[in-house]
Protein backbone atom coordinates (compact mmCIF):
# COMPACT_ATOMS: atom_id res chain seq x y z
CA UNK A 1 0.00 0.00 0.00
CA UNK A 2 1.46 3.34 -1.12
CA UNK A 3 1.05 6.71 0.95
CA UNK A 4 -1.13 8.20 -2.07
CA UNK A 5 -3.66 5.05 -1.10
CA UNK A 6 -2.86 5.74 2.86
CA UNK A 7 -3.99 9.19 1.88
CA UNK A 8 -7.17 8.56 -0.38
CA UNK A 9 -8.17 5.99 2.30
CA UNK A 10 -7.71 8.95 5.24
CA UNK A 11 -9.75 11.52 2.83
CA UNK A 12 -13.18 9.64 1.77
CA UNK A 13 -13.21 8.18 5.36
CA UNK A 14 -13.03 11.57 7.09
CA UNK A 15 -14.88 13.43 4.57
CA UNK A 16 -12.26 15.82 4.04
CA UNK A 17 -12.39 18.32 0.80
CA UNK A 18 -9.54 19.55 -0.78
CA UNK A 19 -9.53 22.70 1.20
CA UNK A 20 -9.66 21.27 4.54
CA UNK A 21 -7.06 18.95 3.73
CA UNK A 22 -4.89 22.21 2.97
CA UNK A 23 -6.07 23.89 5.59
CA UNK A 24 -5.15 21.29 8.03
CA UNK A 25 -1.53 20.86 6.39
CA UNK A 26 -0.94 24.89 7.55
CA UNK A 27 -1.57 23.62 11.53
CA UNK A 28 1.54 22.32 11.09
CA UNK A 29 3.29 24.51 8.42
CA UNK A 30 3.47 23.09 5.99
CA UNK A 31 2.03 24.60 2.83
CA UNK A 32 0.55 23.23 -0.35
CA UNK A 33 -1.69 24.34 -3.05
CA UNK A 34 -5.21 22.62 -4.33
CA UNK A 35 -3.48 21.94 -7.88
CA UNK A 36 0.04 19.61 -6.11
CA UNK A 37 -2.65 18.00 -3.63
CA UNK A 38 -4.97 16.84 -6.90
CA UNK A 39 -2.06 15.50 -8.31
CA UNK A 40 -2.06 12.89 -5.49
CA UNK A 41 -5.38 11.68 -5.60
CA UNK A 42 -4.93 11.34 -9.38
CA UNK A 43 -5.01 7.71 -10.87
CA UNK A 44 -1.21 6.12 -11.24
CA UNK A 45 -1.71 5.69 -15.31
CA UNK A 46 -2.39 9.40 -15.25
CA UNK A 47 0.02 11.78 -16.69
CA UNK A 48 0.02 14.05 -13.75
CA UNK A 49 0.14 11.67 -11.11
CA UNK A 50 2.74 12.76 -8.44
CA UNK A 51 3.48 10.33 -5.61
CA UNK A 52 3.02 11.21 -2.45
CA UNK A 53 5.99 11.50 0.17
CA UNK A 54 6.75 10.37 3.14
CA UNK A 55 6.88 14.13 4.69
CA UNK A 56 3.45 14.67 3.21
CA UNK A 57 2.02 12.56 4.60
CA UNK A 58 3.62 12.55 7.69
CA UNK A 59 2.68 16.89 7.81
CA UNK A 60 -0.85 15.65 7.72
CA UNK A 61 -1.11 12.80 9.82
CA UNK A 62 0.60 15.33 12.66
CA UNK A 63 -2.10 18.17 11.28
CA UNK A 64 -4.66 15.99 11.19
CA UNK A 65 -3.92 15.04 15.16
CA UNK A 66 -4.16 18.29 16.05
CA UNK A 67 -7.53 19.02 14.20
CA UNK A 68 -9.19 16.33 15.46
CA UNK A 69 -7.37 16.78 18.99
CA UNK A 70 -6.86 20.84 19.24
CA UNK A 71 -4.08 21.50 21.19
CA UNK A 72 -3.12 21.15 25.10
CA UNK A 73 -4.40 25.39 25.10
CA UNK A 74 -7.58 24.37 23.62
CA UNK A 75 -8.59 20.54 23.30
CA UNK A 76 -11.49 19.40 20.60
CA UNK A 77 -13.77 16.52 21.05
CA UNK A 78 -13.15 14.33 17.48
CA UNK A 79 -15.81 13.47 17.46
CA UNK A 80 -17.77 16.97 17.48
CA UNK A 81 -15.21 17.87 14.76
CA UNK A 82 -16.28 14.64 12.80
CA UNK A 83 -20.16 15.53 12.70
CA UNK A 84 -19.14 19.22 11.89
CA UNK A 85 -17.93 17.86 8.50
CA UNK A 86 -20.53 15.07 8.20
CA UNK A 87 -23.18 18.45 8.65
CA UNK A 88 -21.16 20.64 5.76
CA UNK A 89 -21.72 17.88 3.36
CA UNK A 90 -24.54 18.95 1.16
CA UNK A 91 -27.70 16.82 1.11
CA UNK A 92 -29.17 15.72 -2.41
CA UNK A 93 -32.25 16.21 -2.10
CA UNK A 94 -35.13 15.29 -5.00
CA UNK A 95 -36.76 18.85 -6.34
CA UNK A 96 -40.65 18.16 -6.58
CA UNK A 97 -41.82 19.91 -10.12
CA UNK A 98 -42.60 23.16 -9.97
CA UNK A 99 -46.25 24.41 -10.33
CA UNK A 100 -46.72 26.04 -13.87
CA UNK A 101 -48.62 29.28 -14.36
CA UNK A 102 -48.65 28.65 -17.91
CA UNK A 103 -51.61 27.18 -19.53
CA UNK A 104 -50.89 23.06 -20.18
CA UNK A 105 -50.85 23.27 -23.97
CA UNK A 106 -46.89 24.65 -24.53
CA UNK A 107 -45.61 22.73 -27.48
CA UNK A 108 -42.56 24.69 -27.46
CA UNK A 109 -40.97 22.59 -24.73
CA UNK A 110 -40.10 18.68 -26.01
CA UNK A 111 -40.49 15.66 -23.74
CA UNK A 112 -37.66 14.32 -22.17
CA UNK A 113 -37.29 10.72 -21.53
CA UNK A 114 -34.59 9.09 -20.16
CA UNK A 115 -34.18 5.16 -20.56
CA UNK A 116 -32.79 3.75 -17.43
CA UNK A 117 -29.56 1.73 -17.92
CA UNK A 118 -30.08 -1.90 -17.51
CA UNK A 119 -29.42 -3.78 -14.22
CA UNK A 120 -26.14 -5.92 -14.29
CA UNK A 121 -26.31 -8.84 -12.71
CA UNK A 122 -22.82 -9.03 -10.65
CA UNK A 123 -23.26 -12.24 -9.02
CA UNK A 124 -23.18 -14.26 -12.65
CA UNK A 125 -19.96 -12.72 -13.83
CA UNK A 126 -18.26 -13.81 -10.50
CA UNK A 127 -16.04 -16.79 -11.37
CA UNK A 128 -14.65 -18.89 -8.06
CA UNK A 129 -11.80 -21.21 -8.52
CA UNK A 130 -10.84 -21.33 -4.88
CA UNK A 131 -7.56 -20.35 -5.55
CA UNK A 132 -6.78 -23.33 -7.39
CA UNK A 133 -5.57 -23.02 -10.88
CA UNK A 134 -7.59 -25.84 -13.10
CA UNK A 135 -6.63 -26.68 -16.56
CA UNK A 136 -9.06 -27.98 -18.72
Amino acid sequence: MTNNDIFKKLRVALMLRDDQIVEILELVDFRISKSELGAFFRDEKHPNYVECGDQVLRNFLNGLVIHLRGTKENPKNPKDVLAKHKAEIPVKTKEEPKSSTKAKTDFKKKPSFKKAAPKIQVVEKVKFNNGKNKKS
